[in-house]
């Protein structure tokens, strides 16, 4: 068993956003390794579901803890399976030290400065896992957290349509092929990445027009009390409430 790990805040309102390009990658994860008419669960503080790459079994989480307290989820998945974090454990996270249309593969390393994989490095005692950063652009003269709470911009969407699409194929690869094969195969410097203007100087950046959510297969919501967490904010804990027809889901269709 493998554990694809995708960060993200929970709730309608920060789907597409830049800090939840985690959320989308396992979202395109799932089309391709898991059964359309799976139901995703509540387990693990997550939405999760097990699918198979290459007769190799995967289980890909999208915690619902928000960003900061996304270690718990991940601790809880690995301690469950008795699973070895250096060997069965992928985290796929925004980075703003990357240009869009751009993803960087790592076996292990610091935090860089990322709330999520701090707190997930915090809860396993280690740094010692795998994790895939999607570039999402430095935040220019913006502030750091309408930044990465916003939306892409109309010229940085396909870039990381083009990101995501490769940071899907990796996580493919290393189920399969582990992290360094994936590395070897996928990894793409900044420089060779197409670049985008930087925003205006604004806080109330306008974002890009807002994506159609996507079809549930099945749903949790995040406290109504809780708070959206960036890497400039801490977030507080939030437990699984019941479901209703208005929230996130892995989207296996």
């Amino acid at each position: 068993m493998r554990i694809v790990v995708g960060l993200g805040n929970p709730g309608i309102e920060y789907q597409r956003t830049r800090h939840n390009v985690g959320f989308d990658c396992v979202d395109r994860l799932a089309r391709r390794v898991c059964d359309s008419q799976q139901t995703p669960r509540a387990r693990f503080q997550a939405l999760a579901v097990e699918g198979e790459s290459k007769g190799e079994k995967v289980l890909l989480l999208k915690p619902m803890t928000y960003m900061n307290l996304s270690g718990n989820s991940v601790a809880e998945a690995l301690r469950f399976y008795k699973l070895d974090a250096t060997r069965d454990l992928l985290v796929i996270v925004d980075d703003i030290a990357l240009p869009c249309g751009s993803i960087r593969l790592r076996m292990d390393g610091s935090a860089g400065g990322h709330n999520g994989l701090f707190d997930i490095e915090a809860k396993l005692g280690t740094d010692k896992y795998a994790r895939c950063r999607i570039g999402i652009d430095a935040p220019g003269r913006v502030m750091q957290k309408d930044y990465v709470l916003g939306r892409f911009r109309e010229d940085q969407q396909p870039l990381v349509d083009e990101a995501l699409n490769l940071a899907t194929d990796a996580a493919e690869c290393w189920i399969s092929k582990g992290i360094s094969e994936a590395m070897n195969r996928f990894n793409r410097r900044g420089s060779d990445a197409p670049t985008t203007k930087e925003a205006p100087n604004s806080s109330a950046q306008k974002p890009a027009a807002k994506a159609p959510t996507p079809q549930a297969a099945t749903q949790l919501p995040n406290a109504s009390s809780a708070q959206p967490s960036s890497d400039a904010q801490q977030a507080s804990p939030s437990p699984l409430p019941s479901r209703t027809p208005s929230d996130p889901t892995i989207n296996t269709n």
